[in-house]
This record gives structure tokens, C-alpha cells and sequence, in this order.
């Protein structure tokens, strides 16, 4: 049952109330609980008349999960008068099963029907003067009681009192050391989490933003952080206070206040004419060689706790370190990465075979590792294709990655199948590095034959986009990876190619995910290259490499570096002839 009023007048109002409480008497609602219902929508019914425009009132009747019944009252606006983005008003009340409503219709303009509701309103309301007055009884009954007891306990308490005060002066002093214990655990706590969260980075700028919010607002109303170098130019020659002045030339923490500070390891010093109405902590990040900067803080309060300047300063000492890392480790980072890309090859520019990779390091750690491509001439012409995979990272991996190339290039002046260079890497490495190992994927293209030769050793398969759009896997048994113990002759595999088709070439890094294994990446590869058109593979290799790495590489973070390496067989002809269907991997 749902009854609703629509309510733009006085008028409106009291016969929706009224019809409320005839509604809810009908129901059996308990006088009281009937009370708090009407009372509750008069007044919520009054601001809506104030705001103005047309209010809808709701009553519906449910059954509860207990038997019982629910009477549910909501108010809305029916225009955008009223909507200022609050909920809807809404009361519920509880009612007995069984009720008659058959007598129960809507408030006429018979003065004797509003009057009985009127005279039904005023004996709810002496309902509810009535509980009011028990209430207040039993209050004033309780309250004497209490009166008298408090007597009986400030009786006792001067009782008491003489063996308490001797008692309160012992867990005085108790308390003092259990607060001082525990002022010391908090300071040791925030000084191990902070330490935590500042060597959690490398990156020294994020250090640095992330000083100010764990010391804001507990242990300092602000806090400047002044590097010594790395800044720009404005900041270089922004004013700093004379006591960082004097910290970053002594390497000793200085105070600067109209007071003396009383910190243990701390120069005082004048106020500073930059704050002259702030004490100032001015504490140096220092290094083995010279401080990085000073820290400069401001007390949360009138001044800072003794035991609170000690646990700054040595926060200070860490985060310096922690800088001092970050930064040794960005500096390193940048060299390696110089290194890795200037092992990269130039790639040849053919016109029978068009070429685009990509190199992308880790987004964590020291971005070097054993991953590379390479493409080069044999001298009938062909032209080689590779790209590979030396386990492990950093600089190792790196040096062994080179040595591989250089090998491969030399191997092929010989002249070879992509399995026999595969197969000659293989004993190379093996007895070069023993415990290093490698996987690689060499591909052969021909200029006067439509053939491609390729091999594959411990790496994952290339992946074939035809023509027509189709996407194959060249998974034929491959050769195991390069370097393990054991004794192998990689074999080739070959495929036919029509003008139009393209070869992707690539490391782990691009299909591997940790949650997911290779094999749903590898898919999620075929189905990128599938999605694009021919033309653009003809006309914009490079674009469509970038286009094609975007959908696989949305982890905010890698754990592996990622090459790719697109081979693209333009289709020259496409205007004038449709090339065949092109074949499948024999």
C-alpha cells in the first residue's frame, strides 16, 4: 500500500499531516512512536514551504523481516526548487500486522473531520506529556537518590583523602616515567617508519617531497629543504636565513629565536631577519664529503622538546643518506642506460624490408640488462634479423649481451642458416660463460626469394601478421636456450612471405606478467598486430610499433626491459594487384 500527496500550500501540508496520522492510527502505531512521526514532518513539511515550489509525500507500508510491519514517510521535491543535492527526508515507523484501512480516506473539508484530527493530535500529544511527566518523576526520584549517595561518597573521600594524596604522589612520579617511556617509543617508532618510507625511494626529488608531510604538522609547522645544487636559478638566488648559512658552513645544527633553545648538540643564533617572529632549526644533511643542504624547520608549537630536536637531527642524518643513494643511484642508472642504448644497432634502411624497434628499460632498479636486437647484411644479400634475451640484469648481462652480438655478426660473414649461427652461439656460450645463459630468435630475409628462414632458441615464438589480416605463431619446435650443458643442433624453419606481410620479433618483457604467465600475452600480442590495417604498417612502421606497444605495457611498473622489433615486406603493388594468401609456416 503506498499513499502520496503532492504539497504546495499551508492547506496541503496539514491535510497531509493530518491523513499521515489517520493513516498511521489505522495501522495501530503506538501513540508515541506516532507522535515523533507527524511531529517530524510538520517541521521537516514547514522548510520545505519555506524553500517554496511542489513537495511530494510518500507513504508506503512493507513488511519487516521480523513480522512486523514498516511504515515508510518520504518527502521529495517534484521540481529544482528544492534540489539542493541532500537526500530525500525519510522516517520509518513500526505497525502490527492486520490493519483495517478500509475506513481510512482522504481529509475532506468537513470541519468536523479536521477538528477530530486536531482533537486526535492534542491526545497524542497529552500521550506524550504524560511519558514525559513519569519521565520526569523518575528522574527527579533517581536524582535524589543520587544526591544522597554523593553524600556518602564525599564522606568517604575525605576519608580517603589524607592515605590518597601519598598514593597520587607515588603514580605521579609513575606516570612521568611511563610518559617519558612511552614519549621515547613514539619518537623511536616515527623515526624507524620515517626511515622506512624515505629509503624506500630512489628517486631523490620524491625523497624530498615526502620530508615535509611526515614531520607536518606533529614535529613542525613547516619545513624548506635547501639543496645545494640542483635547483635552478631562482632558487639559487632566493634569500636563505643566516643561521642555514652558518649550518651548511659549520655542518652544525643552529637555532635561531629570540630565546636560547637549550638543544643538546645546538648553536643558538640571533632571530633570523627573514623570520624575525619564528624560531628557526636549521640542521645540515651531511655526507662523508659535505652537506647536501640544510633542512630548516619551524616548531609546531612556541619551541621544540630537547628529546624532539635529537630525533629531528638524526632524521635529518638519514634522509641525507637516503638523498645521497638516491642520488649515487640516478647517477648510475643514467650511465648505464647510456651504455645500453649504445650497444643498440642503427637499424639498416632496405627497400625491399622495412624495420622499427623499440628498446624500453625496467621502470624499476638499475635499467640495464641483457636484452638486445640487431639486424645486419650477409654477403649474398640477405638479411639478418635477430633479437635476444641474456638472462639476468646489470652490467654482466650487459657485457655478455654485447659479446653475443658481436659474435653473431662475425659468424654470419661466413655465411649460415639462422639454426647454424644459433647452433654456434650456442657452443660459444657455453664455453664462455658456463653458468650464463641466453635465448634468441634469428630471422632471414632473402631480396629475390619470397621464403623466410628463421630459428629459434629458448625464446618466445615471432608472431606472423599475413596480408589479410591473419595472425600465426611461429611456434616450431625450437632449439633449447643457448649455454646450458647440453649438446644440440638448432634447426631451421621456414615460411613463405607475400608482399604486405610483417614479422614482430620480441623479448619477454612485452608478454610476460607475473600474475599471467607468457602465454595470455603472447595472445594479447597476435591480437594487437591483427587489429591493424595494412596501410598503416606500409606507410607508418614506426607509428604503428609505438600503437602496438601501448595496449601491452598499461602495468604501471615492469619487472623485465621489453625490445621489440617489427619486419615489414611493403606491398608495393597493392593498388594494381592483390597479392595471394600468404602461406602458412611449413
Amino acid at each position: 500500500m503506498m499513499r502520496t500527496w503532492h504539497i504546495t500550500t499551508v492547506t496541503d501540508a496539514a491535510r497531509a499531516r493530518i491523513d499521515t496520522a489517520r493513516l498511521t492510527a489505522a495501522y495501530g502505531v503506538p501513540g508515541l512512536e506516532r507522535t515523533r512521526l507527524t511531529t517530524a514532518l510538520s517541521a521537516h513539511l514547514r522548510q520545505c514551504l519555506t524553500k517554496g515550489g511542489t513537495w511530494r509525500l510518500s507513504v508506503e507500508a512493507t513488511a519487516a523481516p521480523s513480522g512486523d510491519g514498516l511504515l515508510r514517510a518520504v518527502v521529495t521535491s517534484c521540481d529544482e526548487a528544492g534540489a539542493d543535492g541532500r537526500p530525500p527526508w525519510h522516517m520509518t515507523v513500526t505497525c502490527p500486522e492486520g490493519a483495517d484501512l478500509s475506513d481510512v480516506g482522504p481529509v475532506a473539508d468537513d470541519p468536523a473531520i479536521l477538528a477530530e484530527a486536531l482533537l486526535g493530535a492534542d491526545e497524542d500529544t497529552a500521550l506524550v506529556l504524560e511519558r514525559l511527566g513519569e519521565q520526569e518523576g523518575l528522574v527527579d526520584f533517581h536524582r535524589e537518590e543520587l544526591h544522597q549517595t554523593n553524600q556518602g561518597v564525599l564522606a568517604l573521600h575525605a576519608e580517603l583523602d589524607a592515605a590518597g594524596r601519598a598514593q597520587r604522589e607515588l603514580f605521579a612520579a609513575e606516570r612521568k616515567a611511563r610518559t617519558e617511556a612511552e614519549s621515547a617509543r613514539r619518537r623511536l617508532t616515527f623515526l624507524a617508519d620515517a626511515s622506512a618510507v624515505l629509503t624506500a625511494s630512489l628517486n631523490h626529488d620524491e625523497i624530498v617531497r615526502r620530508l615535509p608531510s611526515l614531520l607536518v604538522p606533529e614535529y613542525a609547522r613547516s619545513v624548506d629543504v635547501w639543496l645545494f645544487d640542483g635547483e635552478d636559478g631562482e632558487l639559487r638566488q632566493s634569500p636563505r636565513p643566516a643561521a642555514a648559512v652558518v649550518a651548511a658552513r659549520s655542518g652544525r645544527p643552529q637555532y635561531a629565536a629570540d630565546h636560547p633553545g637549550g638543544l643538546p648538540g645546538v648553536d643558538d643564533q640571533p632571530p633570523s631577519a627573514l623570520h624575525p617572529t619564528r624560531p628557526l632549526l636549521c640542521v645540515p644533511l651531511p655526507t662523508r664529503r659535505a652537506p647536501l643542504g640544510v633542512l630548516i624547520l619551524t616548531p609546531p608549537g612556541e619551541r621544540w622538546d630537547a628529546d624532539d630536536a635529537v630525533m629531528l637531527i638524526e632524521l635529518t642524518r638519514r634522509a641525507s643518506i637516503a638523498i645521497d643513494n638516491a642520488r649515487r643511484f640516478e647517477h648510475n642508472r643514467d650511465i648505464a642506460e647510456t651504455l645500453q642504448r649504445a650497444l643498440l644497432t642503427d637499424l639498416p634502411t632496405t627497400p625491399e624490408l622495412r624495420l622499427a624497434a623499440r628498446y624500453l628499460p625496467a621502470t624499476h632498479g638499475l635499467n640495464i640488462g641483457g636484452d638486445w636486437y640487431d639486424a645486419f647484411r650477409q654477403p649474398d644479400g640477405s638479411l639478418i634479423t635477430v633479437i635476444g634475451d641474456v638472462t639476468g640484469h646489470g652490467l654482466h648481462a650487459a657485457v655478455m649481451m654485447s659479446q653475443l652480438r658481436t659474435a653473431l655478426r662475425a659468424y654470419a660473414v661466413d655465411g649460415g642458416t639462422p639454426g647454424q649461427l644459433l647452433t654456434r652461439l650456442h657452443i660459444l656460450l657455453h664455453h664462455l660463460q658456463p653458468d650464463l645463459y641466453a635465448t634468441a630468435v634469428i630471422a632471414r630475409f632473402h631480396p629475390d626469394d619470397p621464403t623466410l628462414t628463421w630459428a629459434a632458441a629458448g625464446h618466445p615464438p615471432p608472431v606472423l601478421r599475413t596480408p589479410d589480416g591473419q595472425v600465426h605463431t611461429l611456434d616450431a619446435k625450437p632449439g633449447a636456450m643457448l649455454g646450458i650443458p647440453l649438446r644440440q643442433e638448432i634447426g631451421d624453419h621456414t615460411v613463405r612471405l607475400a608482399p604486405g606481410s610483417t614479422l614482430a620479433l620480441y623479448t619477454d618483457g612485452l608478454v610476460e606478467r607475473r600474475a599471467h604467465g607468457i602465454d595470455p600475452g603472447i595472445e594479447r600480442l597476435a591480437a594487437a598486430l591483427g587489429a591493424f590495417r595494412s596501410e598503416d604498417l606500409d606507410t607508418d612502421l614506426d607509428g604503428s610499433a609505438d600503437r602496438l606497444l601501448h595496449p601491452l605495457l598499461s602495468d604501471s611498473e615492469r619487472d623485465d626491459d621489453v625490445c621489440l622489433l617489427l619486419c615489414h615486406l611493403p606491398n608495393r603493388a597493392a593498388e594494381t594487384v592483390r597479392p595471394s594468401p600468404a602461406g602458412l609456416p611449413v
